[in-house]
């Protein structure tokens, strides 16, 4: 059974993606798999050198950076948002997974869970 986190909103000005981060790191902490999947505006998560100085808050790139160390199984990242985003593989954080079709992610999970 694999839990799939879903982030579909930007990294800052919510806390809920935060807390769907806290989640995924919650659910490997008790070897409970899980994955998660940026889209949408959620792709900006994936940034690397974010600067959220600005606007008060911690940059979610050392959090991500360390999620496979923490028991996360992947980051995937919706390949179409990226691109309607302009974020290309060489601005994102390394090891992240492209997926071209969303749906065939979704249902290779036990449970998904979208933040928000």
């Amino acid at each position: 059974m694999t839990t799939l986190i879903v982030i579909d909103q930007a990294p800052y000005g919510s806390w809920s993606g935060r807390e769907a981060l806290d989640m995924a790191f919650s659910l490997a902490a008790f070897d409970q798999p899980a994955a998660m999947l940026f889209t949408g505006p959620g792709v900006n998560w994936l940034r690397k050198g974010q600067q959220p100085d600005g606007v008060g808050q911690k940059s979610a790139e050392k959090n991500l950076s360390a999620a496979p160390l923490f028991g996360i199984e992947a980051l995937i990242a919706d390949e179409h948002a990226c691109q309607q985003y302009g974020l290309s593989e060489s601005a994102m954080l390394p090891g992240i997974e492209l997926a071209s079709n969303i749906q065939d992610v979704l249902s290779s999970h036990t449970h998904v869970v979208f933040a928000g």
